[in-house]
């Protein structure tokens, strides 16, 4: 039987593989392949009456490390410096107010056809409102630098301001001045602490002459996101802090401090470290999907009682989009349709305990609103395609 889940795992993420190399060719999101192939293994083993455990425990863990892997790995891919800042500033607002504006709107929506108070819709709505990472930065990788940059600050971005939100209104049973003035606590107190730890974290990368010095620093990261977790800190800001600082190293020669780091060595150990990131990324986020696939229910996917639900939220995510885009003066084409959802939405929704939870969102509208989204990622760029060969 362990040979066999072994064997069974191997050909799985060598078929992930295949959906990942030729992503680029097809223009088809690897996710929704992930999902049918995880779908598709649930389906033989019914057929089969072959007894499986129960995954379901396993999916927050995976889903997790994924997120940090995820974030640390499009943040080591940003180039930060003085130029820059505007792209920065349309990317925050382009992931911030598309976001609270959709969360109002479905909480309103939910509120008024459910009969839920405010805050319960608002954090049952969150989850629709934050775009995914580990979607749309893998579906961009074609496009030109600027748009490729652009996605990655503001999926980024969404996934901590999501997070971030999320939390707030989770934890605070009231809010108040007294619940903003710890919150802005949380943010310094994170601050702080991502400073500090990258500093340590990249000297510990300079000076460590084992052969094994990539995966104690990936722990590390992991344990410092957790640690936070537990004291309710913002902890994908320490991570993004942390793969701009090592990634820019060239912008920090300035600073003599950071010769002690010897950053020409440095920078060829980050290189290292990015290619290592990578490549757990890929397995991590292949994992989750498979998995995530192999749990779904048909009968959630073909759920007609949230369908209507879906095409609705998805429509206004793309309005909103287009909105922002527009006052950002960007380009609609090819990022209009880069809004995908995804691991985040399923991680914030799985986090909603039985005292928050509303009715009109269930498994099935969130299974509906991430492939509807995935599938218009995949239409959008397949259009982008068609207009650069004409």
């Amino acid at each position: 039987m362990t040979i066999t889940i072994i064997i069974t795992f191997c050909i799985l993420l060598l078929i992930a593989y295949v959906f990942d190399l030729t992503s680029s060719k097809t223009k088809i999101p690897s996710v929704i392949l992930l999902l049918l192939l995880g779908w598709a293994v649930r389906q033989l083993t019914v057929w089969f009456g072959i007894q499986h455990p129960d995954f379901s425990p396993v999916l927050p863990v995976l889903g997790t490390i994924g997120l940090i892997l995820i974030v640390l790995e499009g943040a080591l891919e940003l180039e930060y410096n003085e130029s820059k800042f505007g792209l920065i500033r349309k990317s925050f607002f382009g992931a911030f107010i598309p976001m609270i504006a959709l969360a109002f709107l479905l909480a309103f929506a939910f509120g008024y056809f459910g009969q839920f108070g405010l805050k319960d819709s608002l954090i049952n709505a969150i989850p629709f409102c934050v775009i995914s990472s580990a979607i749309a930065i893998p579906s961009v990788r074609n496009l030109s630098s600027q748009n490729k940059e652009f996605v990655i600050y503001e999926s980024s971005l969404s996934d901590i301001l999501g997070v971030l939100l999320f939390n707030f209104l989770l934890l605070n049973e009231t809010i108040g001045t007294s619940s903003f003035a710890h919150f802005a606590l949380q943010l310094f107190i994170i601050a702080v602490g991502s400073l500090i730890a990258t500093f340590g974290l990249s000297l510990l990368l300079s000076k460590i002459e084992h052969h094994i010095k990539f995966v104690p620093i990936i722990l590390l990261v992991v344990l410092i996101y957790a640690v936070s977790k537990i004291y309710h800190l913002p902890g994908l800001i320490f991570i993004l802090l942390f793969g701009l600082s090592i990634g820019n190293l060239e912008e920090l020669k300035k600073f003599k401090w950071i010769e002690k780091f010897k950053p020409d060595e440095l920078n060829k150990e980050v290189k290292k470290f990015k290619e290592l990131t990578i490549e757990g990324a890929f397995l991590v986020r292949a994992l989750f999907f498979l998995l995530f696939g192999y749990l779904i229910e048909t009968t959630e996917v073909l759920n007609t009682d949230t369908f209507l639900w879906a095409l609705g939220i998805v429509f206004f995510i793309f309005a909103f989009r287009a909105i922002q885009l527009k006052l950002s003066k960007i380009p609609l084409n090819p990022l209009l349709f880069v809004a995908p959802r995804g691991l985040i939405t399923i991680l914030l929704f799985i986090s909603i305990g039985p005292m928050h939870t509303i009715s009109i969102v269930n498994k099935s509208l969130i299974i509906q609103v991430i492939i509807l989204t995935t599938l218009l990622v995949m239409f959008g760029l397949m259009v982008n395609k068609h207009r650069a060969n004409d």
